[in-house]
Parts: C-alpha cells; sequence; structure tokens
C-alpha cells in the first residue's frame, strides 16, 4: 500500500534515478543554507507528499512525480491550503463532465444533492456528541437544537437557504466542543486567522481532509471544480469542500478530541503571534501521525462485507456520487453506524 510522506522541513526534492531524494535545508541566522542529510523514498511505495515547508524541485521532478501518479499538497506558513500539484487527470470523462454540469445547471437535482451533503455531515456531527454523551458529557441541549435545524432541511427550497441552516447546524456543533474538551475552550469558531488553539487544530485539520478528498475525486471521474453545496469559483476544488463536510466530524474532529483529551497535544505544541495561533513543527507532527493512524484504521464495510479504511471510504464516496450523477444508483452519504 502506497505511504504518504509528510515534509515539514524546507528542503530540496530531486530524482535520483528511480528515487527520490529529499534534502532538508536549515538556514542559520546569518541566512545562509546547510543541507542536511539526505533521505531516499522509493517511488514506487510513495502516494503523495504533503509539504509544509518551502520546497525546492524543478520541473523534471514534476514530470516524474506525474508519470508515477505522485500529488504534491502545499501549505503556507499559516497552515492554509495553498495548491496541489496532481497528476494528469487520465480519467476524466466527457460524460461525467456532462452528467456534472447538468446537475449543477438543475435547481431541483443541484438541491437534492446539496442536502444530502449536509444531511450526512449532521448525522456524523450526532454521532460524535452521542458518543461523547454516553461518556458522561452533558450534551442533550446541543443535539436536540442541531436536530431542530436538521427537520428543517427538506423545506429548504435554496442551495444559500440550506447553507444558512448547514451554519447553525455546525454553531450548535462546536458549542458542544467546550463540553468535550477537558483542557482548552473554543469559544465560538474563528477561521482567518484561529484565534485559539481548538480553531488552530480545527483549522489545520480541515485542511488536511480536503486535500484527501481532492486526492480521491482525481481518482475518479469527477471534475473537482463543479459542486453542488459550496459554490464553484476561481481557482479552487469545490467538489472537495462537500465531500469533505461528511469526514470531517470523522476524521478530524475525533482526532482532535482523543489528542486534546489525552494530553498529547498541550499548550507548548502552540505558537502565539499577532492574535493568531498556530500548531508548531512538533505540534503538526503529533496531529498528522494521529490523522494518518486515523485514515489507516478500518471499519467492516456494510455493502462490501470486507474492511475498508477510512481513506478508502472517501473513494467509495466519490464512486457513490459518480453513480448518482450518471442516473445509475442513488446517492446516500456516508453515515457512521457504530
Amino acid at each position: 500500500m502506497k505511504k504518504t510522506y509528510y515534509l515539514f522541513n524546507p528542503g530540496i526534492l530531486q530524482r535520483k534515478d528511480n528515487t527520490l531524494k529529499f534534502t532538508p535545508v536549515e538556514e542559520d541566522g546569518n541566512g545562509l543554507e546547510h543541507p542536511g542529510q539526505p533521505r531516499y523514498l522509493p517511488v514506487e511505495n510513495i502516494g503523495e507528499f504533503y509539504a509544509f515547508g518551502a520546497l525546492n524541485a524543478n520541473s523534471a521532478l514534476y514530470n516524474f512525480l506525474g508519470q508515477n501518479d505522485i500529488a504534491v499538497h502545499f501549505f503556507d506558513y499559516y497552515e492554509n491550503y495553498t495548491g496541489s500539484f496532481m497528476p494528469r487527470d487520465s480519467l476524466l470523462s466527457g460524460r461525467m463532465l456532462l452528467a456534472q454540469t447538468g446537475y449543477y445547471q438543475d435547481k431541483k437535482k443541484r438541491i437534492v444533492l446539496a442536502r444530502k451533503f449536509v444531511e450526512g455531515a449532521a448525522f456524523n456531527m450526532i454521532k460524535n456528541l452521542r458518543y461523547y454523551q454516553t461518556r458522561g458529557k452533558d450534551l442533550d441541549g446541543v443535539i436536540e437544537a442541531i436536530e431542530r435545524y436538521c427537520s428543517q432541511l427538506t423545506g429548504a427550497s435554496s442551495v444559500p437557504e440550506l447553507m444558512g441552516l448547514e451554519g447553525n447546524i455546525h454553531q450548535m456543533y462546536y458549542d458542544g466542543f467546550d463540553l468535550i474538551i477537558n483542557d482548552f475552550q473554543m469559544d465560538g469558531r474563528s477561521k482567518q486567522p484561529p484565534s485559539n488553539e481548538v480553531n488552530a487544530l480545527i483549522s489545520f485539520g480541515n485542511m488536511m481532509c480536503y486535500s484527501q478528498c481532492l486526492r480521491a475525486i482525481h481518482q475518479t471521474q469527477l471534475n473537482p471544480t463543479i459542486s453542488y453545496l459550496h459554490t464553484p469559483g476561481e481557482r479552487r476544488y469545490s467538489l472537495s469542500l462537500d465531500v469533505s463536510e461528511i469526514f470531517k466530524p470523522i476524521l478530524v474532529d475525533r482526532v482532535i478530541f482523543k489528542l486534546l483529551n489525552k494530553k498529547a497535544i498541550q499548550e507548548k505544541h502552540f505558537d502565539h503571534k499577532l492574535n493568531r495561533c498556530l500548531l508548531n513543527p512538533n505540534g503538526k507532527k503529533i496531529f498528522v501521525q494521529a490523522f494518518e493512524e486515523r485514515l489507516t484504521e478500518t471499519i467492516q464495510h456494510r455493502s462490501l462485507k470486507r474492511k475498508v479504511s477510512y481513506r478508502h471510504l472517501i473513494k467509495l464516496e466519490c464512486y457513490k456520487l459518480s453513480k448518482h450523477l450518471l442516473g445509475m444508483e442513488e446517492y446516500k452519504p456516508f453515515k457512521m453506524y457504530w
């Protein structure tokens, strides 16, 4: 099984025969660069890279990555996802593109899909809350409030109305974070920039989930720029935002609760600068390791009758969406059943 590699240090990525060579580079106080010990990576074992530091590479390297179906996701200093290098879209289909476009242009068909994304996300949020409710957290009021908003989803007549309900659901859900997490307070959602530790973890984790969904979409015939809940826009893969709504409670939020309540991530793993809170390099490594472990966990799939990983579940979700768009099978969002 191919692995994901996380590049936290700035460095140089090069092709070395049929392997990859990564040389970390450190700067001293005088602005001089000092290369570290190079690491050699067998290309057949690599699925994708996450680059959190400056990456020096040339076009020959990216040609080699493209030939071997290796993606690279880039993040800036402030942990914002800035873009991806994706291998050539060999799976893109004109038929699928027409089907996606048709569903977007048909208001009735679009709102059906948009509603399904919100319903799936809300269901998984409630599952998280019920999990912690059985462990002594008083979450009855939060769950009831979310269920009231969910009951209004079928009556929503437009995507903006759905987005409003989704925003209310998220607001109530995030209120529950302060009841679940022991030693940190969220005090409401803040994104740009994150104002505290919990918000920093959510922003970082959501970007990780977003890029995982983008990679899964590129492994199917779907076009990542045509979406249904989030409005398609310039220079963004909005379908990844749609799909990630379903998986953020499962992949990101569960990891955050676990890391904070088990004190794996503490105050020392954050940097506070200019009214902004960010994970420091050690904090990122801890979160990434836990997130990767979550992706490789397996569950017994009800339909396939076999164990599948959470990473593979994202790709299966894309296949289900494809079948719906092609009129083969009604799309049903993934909902936790444990």
